[in-house]
């Protein structure tokens, strides 16, 4: 029987990241929404309560019955978490009168707590919250205070339950990982021993008993999640599985042939599409990202409806849906809030006419390339930087024509070749060009020219989540620029974008 920690989901936007971490310990935890608790507590070692965009003082906020795993497994109570087990006991939960967002410091450590034990006195934690608890029952022992928050953290006395007013999932918790070990192997008692090897054989074991005898089809990108996707799908169902690569007109330079010769090496059964005409059409006039990301959606969908129809008895379309595409696009298992429909997820459903399996949904990028490494990938397919679905339609801001994607393209193709031939490809997370709705005046020669601006931009990240704009060499920002606008007719101006996320976010679209 698998361990698990299992999370309760009250919509915060990091219950994912809570996960991540988790798995980081090789500890498997799956996600629930508060109102849905699980059956089948076979295998649960203890609960985690994640934050919330709500407070406990809201009518509508969310409220589940405990009763019947408080006091009977370990549960810690995170931001939301907690201050919904002070509330609920007879405590008291108010607006903050300080601001409670951003940096704060652990001053008192109880390290008698099993929960805190080894954490270093004034270590740094990440508070964000608008309520604050003023008063808990005496069975509430506090076990940890910053200067302006007296409830940091606390124990109920008699059983293992805590809380925390921080966020130890969060890079800005530095010895946040150290408490959730505290939690998950030292209180909770897990042998860690979730590892990709065992991911692979459980996700292969799984596929084969849900798809049985069916045939899939699987859309290919030449990226990591779709080619993890692949060889998981290969290993369970192999001649079943049918692999279909579109050229939708929105790829990188030369990607469609570069593609098709990477999958012939591979034991995949892939077939080619010309489809750039019938999504470049489809766009036509097209400037809102949120509609570019439906119209794609659906013509994808009308390619993959001909190709099925191509090949009898398909009755699945498998994607490489990960846990970033997710969050940021619907309820994860739970009541997340939406930020955006993303390119993998927005719009399918309603439009399509096959079942859909997606067997990476719930891993980070990271996790994926640890698979893909187990699955004996070429580190090619596992180091390539991430590209959206709708490819180059988020990255050319406003509508699409044939000339303003071959601009980009060479722009794009530039700068990429730019960071590999100066070993800075892999020390980025994603990198890429970004066309502007903008002209700006240049000269060249004795002429004075009105012609594009592009942005670059390029990141630092883990798993997508939260990134860093990228500290790249002043002498290959020069380099790169003057080759693009020497190289590239209708490009006259470069810029370098220095925004992190959050507050913006990676794409521009």
């Amino acid at each position: 029987m698998q361990e698990t920690i299992l999370i309760l989901d009250f919509g915060s936007q990091y219950t994912q990241l809570i996960a991540r971490r988790v798995r980081e310990l090789n500890v498997f935890c799956d996600i629930h929404p508060y109102n849905n608790f699980p059956r089948d507590l076979r295998g649960l070692k203890g609960v985690i309560l994640s934050g919330s965009p709500f407070s406990v003082r809201d009518q509508d906020a969310p409220f589940p019955d405990l009763s019947g795993i408080k006091g009977l497994l370990p549960v810690l109570g995170v931001c939301y978490g907690a201050q919904y087990l002070v509330h609920f006991s007879g405590g008291e939960v108010a607006p903050s009168k300080i601001r409670e967002y951003g940096r704060a410091n652990l001053g008192f450590i109880d390290q008698r707590c099993r929960l805190l034990r080894g954490m270093s006195t004034g270590t740094q934690v990440w508070m964000s919250h608008a309520d604050t608890i003023l008063k808990a029952p005496a069975s509430f022992k506090i076990t940890g205070s910053t200067s302006d928050v007296e409830y940091a953290a606390f124990k109920i006395e008699g059983e293992e339950t805590y809380g925390i007013q921080f966020h130890p999932e969060v890079y800005h918790t530095p010895e946040g990982l150290h408490l959730l070990k505290n939690f998950v192997v030292n209180i909770c008692g897990c042998k860690q021993d979730w590892t990709p090897e065992l991911f692979v054989e459980s996700t292969v074991k799984e596929l084969k008993a849900r798809l049985g005898n069916d045939r899939v089809v699987l859309g290919l990108s030449g990226g990591v999640d779709s080619s993890v996707t692949a060889m998981l799908l290969n290993r369970a169902i192999h001649k079943n599985l049918y692999c279909i690569f579109v050229d939708n007109g929105l790829l990188r330079k030369d990607e469609f042939s570069k593609v098709m010769e990477r999958y012939k090496k591979l034991d995949l059964n892939v077939i080619g599409v010309d489809a750039r005409d019938q999504f470049l059409d489809a766009l036509k006039g097209v400037a809102d990202p949120e509609k570019k990301r439906k119209v794609i959606g659906k013509t994808f969908i009308d390619v993959f409806d001909q190709e099925a129809h191509k090949i009898q008895g398909i009755a699945w379309l498998a994607q490489g849906t990960i846990y970033p595409d997710v969050i940021e696009s619907r309820s994860v298992k739970g009541p997340s809030a939406t930020i955006k429909s993303h390119h993998n997820v927005g719009g399918l459903p309603e439009y399509m006419k096959l079942k859909i399996v997606e067997p990476l949904s719930f891993l980070f990028k990271d996790e994926v390339r640890k698979v893909g490494l187990t699955l004996g990938l070429d580190p090619e397919f596992i180091n390539r930087h991430p590209f959206p679905g709708p490819g180059l339609a988020v990255r050319i801001i406003g509508d699409l024509t044939r000339e303003k994607i071959r601009l980009l393209q060479d722009v794009d193709d530039i700068y990429i070749a730019g960071l590999r031939k100066y070993d800075l490809y892999h020390k980025v997370w994603q990198a890429f060009a970004v066309l502007l709705p903008v002209q700006s005046v240049g000269v060249m020669g004795d002429e004075r020219t009105y012609e594009n601006v592009v942005a670059l931009r390029a990141v630092t990240s883990t798993d997508g989540m939260t990134a860093d704009w990228a500290h790249l060499p002043h002498e290959f920002l020069a380099k790169v620029s003057n080759d693009i606008i020497n190289k590239v007719k209708g490009v006259n101006r470069v810029v370098y974008d220095i925004s992190s996320k959050p507050p913006a976010t990676i794409e521009w679209e």
